[in-house]
């Protein structure tokens, strides 16, 4: 699902001190067709004149308007996580992005996200980090390290904040900093900047935004002080722009200093936006070189980076600071796409794109961009499963549609010494994973499968509002499969005997439904999740459906959903969640509040056991789901013990309390079964078989693990 973009009327071209001016579209064309972008040296015909423009920031030069954008990835913790972040950058520079920032590095003990987390303090620590330095201008890229100070979030015993007020979202009651400590905290940021410019980086990105410290003093919801580090706006925003003085005189001029500001907070007694261009303004005095956009903070209640947020959701808050200082603006969020930065640049929104997790995603976006490869990108579906999801639940991060994320080393690709026959069943993702590894190795794979199309299960999920991403992992399978010479056989169910001549046979076979023993559960009324999801039967009015894991929900948010999606229209997602897009309000909240559209169906999303509904989901998302779903007025029911299905609906037992639901129809969303009629015939021809995906584990149709296992196998074959 590529969203078309044109260039319009007028175009963009870089001037020396960042900003960008008019100039006729011709000349853009005209430059585009015939000299192209310079990546890495060498001249590129391109699709995207602006995202591959260089920006002169007067001291230096970054060679597109690509930034890495920072993320916590848990290899900072590791014992040789140096040497692997060394990996991990290094391969982004050689992908072509413009500038990295790392994740967040603390300034001292208490701006720790954990116990445990990385500070930058000290010259030995210092010394640590130049080997990921010295890698990424080996390979030719540029990198600046994020000083992150988490105030009241961070997850240890009596953190620090501007007031003793705690965050929802954290268990740990802060202390109210006093005047020595707010300025020796000034004096930390300074010497980390310092450290850093001596371990080699080129900038530093000072986090204001997400909530984090600097952010708690500008807002009055967490900065209640009466001295002179609170009350009016020109003391709240003191510290923000004393903490940029101070960083700019220990580093000098010749080194880039980003700012992430919060234009747009999400809560309650946020920012207005004329404190916002007031703060850019005097950050810019400070002695910033470039402003970055945060969006939200991380108590906020609106979804701003997860799949269903509009593809550049948020370039619109980026756009209205435009103009308002002389240096240049970075816009953020949902940004996975070559042709979306396109247009995110020439329209004026901004002069830079950020982008994080779609570099988790593919290193090698920019190059591919840059070569007329972008259907080669393997495209951030903006999930959060293996990264955020990892990262709170402290675990490694990786990604679901790139395995090998952070975990470079063992995921190298190498020749196979003895290419061999390699059959795989199943072209979902398990399978298209396998295939397409395997083949790259030089095996000779065919892939079958029933269905006329590849994708399995992920056929399903494209077809939720809020998933229409799934899309972009189907295009880049198919892509792959021509461009590593796997041979497939699709529309047509193979047996046995055919198999017999291959020298591996992986089954990726998928799943069955589970139907469970339930009286009546052959009634007409009820129908299977593949009944509604894949083969479109129709539903009526009133809907019963049995199981609130991932597929449940998902059921719930098609029945409750009609027309566009929000998640393609950032008018529809703005409205949905309640967001002011005049900026009036303060924080950016309507007064109105959240206004979806209403719901077709009255649903009753159903779980037989006693924990929270959809507690199962992901720990970055699933409140979203729930939220999206009690905006359109689903029932979510816990604790409940299915008797019969007949005429008269659903019956029920509710925490000892025996209920009807006079419903039209009952879906089963039960969970599943592994697919494995093949194992049998299989086993009694003395063929050796790997299962992978829900052929193995059927659990919750779990694409992360689906795909990292064909990956595996498909290296280890």
């Amino acid at each position: 699902m590529h969203i078309a973009t044109t260039i319009g009327k007028r175009s963009l071209t870089s001037k020396s001190n960042g900003r960008l001016t008019a100039s006729p579209s011709r000349d853009i064309v005209r430059r585009s067709a015939r000299t192209g972008a310079t990546l890495n040296g060498t001249d590129t015909m391109t699709a995207y004149p602006h995202l591959l423009a260089p920006l002169d920031l007067g001291f230096t030069t970054l060679k597109n308007r690509v930034l890495m954008g920072s993320m916590h990835t848990g290899l900072e913790e590791l014992p040789d996580g140096y040497d692997r972040m060394a990996a991990f950058y290094a391969e982004r520079a050689r992908g072509g992005v413009g500038l990295i920032v790392t994740g967040g590095i603390a300034p001292n003990e208490k701006g720790l996200g954990f116990a445990g987390g990385k500070m930058l303090t000290t010259e030995e620590d210092a010394a640590r980090h130049r080997v990921i330095t010295d890698a990424v201008h080996a390979a030719d890229g540029k990198i600046a390290l994020q000083i992150l100070h988490t105030g009241r979030y961070s997850y240890q015993f009596e953190p620090v904040a501007p007031s003793a007020v705690q965050a929802p979202i954290n268990p740990f009651k802060p202390l109210e900093l006093s005047d020595a400590g707010i300025r020796q905290t000034i004096a930390d940021f300074a010497r980390c900047a310092a450290l850093a410019q001596q371990a080699g980086y080129d900038g530093v990105e000072v986090m204001g935004s997400e909530g984090y410290l600097i952010n708690q003093f500008l807002c009055s919801r967490t900065n209640q002080r009466t001295d002179e580090w609170g009350g009016p706006f020109a003391n709240r925003m003191r510290f923000a722009v004393e903490t940029v003085k101070a960083v700019r005189a220990a580093v000098g001029t010749g080194f880039i200093i980003i700012y992430r500001l919060s234009m747009l907070d999400l809560v309650d007694e946020g920012s207005s936006w004329d404190e916002v261009v007031t703060l850019a303004r005097a950050i810019e005095a400070a002695g910033a070189t470039l402003i970055n956009t945060g969006i939200g903070w991380h108590e906020a209640r609106i979804p701003t980076i997860a799949t269903s947020v509009p593809r550049a959701g948020f370039a619109w808050v980026t756009k209205k600071l435009m103009g308002q200082v002389g240096i240049p603006l970075i816009t953020t969020n949902r940004i996975n796409d070559p042709a979306v930065a396109e247009r995110v640049l020439a329209e004026g929104c901004a002069d830079m794109v950020s982008m994080a997790r779609p570099l988790l995603a593919d290193p090698d976006f920019v190059v591919k961009a840059a070569s007329a490869r972008a259907d080669e990108i393997n495209t951030c579906i903006g999930c959060n499963q293996a990264c955020l999801d990892h990262i709170f639940s402290g675990k490694l991060t990786s990604c679901l549609v790139n395995p090998a994320a952070c975990h470079e080393a063992e995921f190298r690709a190498t020749p196979a010494t003895a290419p061999k026959r390699v059959a795989v069943v199943g072209a979902g993702p398990a399978g298209l994973a396998c295939a397409t590894t395997a083949a790259r190795r030089g095996h000779h794979v065919t892939l079958f499968d029933a269905a006329p199309v590849i994708g399995g299960q992920f056929n399903i999920a494209k077809t939720i509002p809020g998933k229409e991403e799934f899309h972009e992992t189907l295009r880049y399978f198919g892509r792959q499969l021509e461009l590593s010479g796997v041979t497939v056989r699709l529309g047509q169910r193979v047996g046995a005997e055919a198999l017999a001549g291959f020298d591996e046979i992986v089954l990726a076979t998928g799943i069955v439904p589970r139907t469970p023993a339930i009286t009546g559960i052959d009634h007409p009324m009820v129908l299977s999740y593949l009944d509604v999801l894949r083969d479109h039967q129709p539903v009526d009015r009133r809907v019963a459906i049995i199981g609130a894991g991932g597929i449940g929900f998902d059921t719930a948010e098609y029945l409750t959903q009609h027309g566009e999606s929000a998640s393609l229209s950032p008018e529809a997602f703005t409205r949905e969640w309640g967001i002011d897009m005049t900026l009036s309000q303060r924080g950016g909240l309507s007064p109105r509040g959240p206004a979806p559209e209403p719901s077709p169906r009255e649903v009753f999303l159903l779980q037989r056991k006693s924990s929270k509904v959809g507690d199962g989901l992901g720990k970055t998302t699933g409140w979203i789901h729930r939220a999206s779903l009690a905006m359109r007025g689903v029932k979510m029911l816990n604790g409940v013990s299915y008797e019969r299905i007949d005429d008269a609906g659903l019956h029920v037992t509710v925490k000892g309390e025996a209920q009807v639901l006079a419903v039209d129809n009952v879906i089963v969303c039960a969970g599943q079964e592994p697919q494995r009629e093949l194992e049998a015939p299989l086993a009694a021809l003395g063929v050796p078989v790997h299962r992978i995906g829900g052929a193995d584990v059927a659990a919750e149709l779990d694409a992360k693990r689906a795909i990292q296992q064909g990956t595996t196998l498909g290296l280890t074959l």
